[in-house]
């Protein structure tokens, strides 16, 4: 009896530990993104979450309004396709990264987080389409700033005048939080 109320008081404290764990890294992720946009006012890259031509078409608009910016494209049109939008653009393929190993919009944030963390990228410009951005500011929230990495969303108008359903963007929010909390964030290869 004297050591079934141990393990249950020990098991109460591990569970209260491991929630206040979890509520202190989830309370610094705003904590990051303000000091990441303090630090860094101005993006420094581009990230658009591909697959659409008007979002592409987007980015090399923006960036042929900041040439000293470069530009990520993940998992969008093949590249036969997307760097002709780039060119016309007058942005020089040394700017330009394609990048097709995301699946979905949280691997979208995930495949880029190391190169952004080699070049020392603390803000970029988010680009998607406009029902899409809700889910990818709140997948950005948690993943980028959890790196410390500020973002500033540019909408691309849509046909689709609706948005996503909210049951997706609960499941991608729950994915980021694992991804963090696994390690993840060390390594590409979840």
């Amino acid at each position: 009896m004297i050591m079934r109320g141990f393990y249950r008081r020990l098991n109460k404290y591990l569970i209260l530990a491991l929630t206040g764990f979890i509520i202190v890294h989830l309370l610094i992720i705003p904590v990051r993104l303000a000091i990441a946009q303090h630090q860094t006012p101005k993006p420094q890259a581009i990230l658009t979450l591909g697959a659409w031509t008007d979002r592409e078409k987007t980015a090399a608009e923006i960036a042929s309004w900041y040439p000293s910016l470069d530009v990520w494209v993940s998992s969008g049109t093949p590249p036969e396709l997307v760097q002709p939008i780039f060119q016309a653009a007058g942005v020089s393929k040394s700017r330009l990264h394609l990048d097709y190993r995301a699946v979905d919009t949280v691997t979208n944030f995930t495949t880029v987080i190391p190169e952004f963390q080699r070049r020392n990228i603390r803000h970029i410009y988010l680009i998607t389409s406009e029902f899409h951005m809700p889910r990818a500011k709140a997948i950005a929230t948690v993943i980028l700033g959890s790196q410390g990495i500020a973002f500033t969303p540019i909408s691309v108008p849509s046909e689709n005048p609706k948005q996503e359903n909210v049951l997706p963007t609960i499941r991608d929010i729950g994915r980021s939080l694992v991804w963090i909390f696994i390690g993840c964030g060390i390594s590409v290869k979840c």
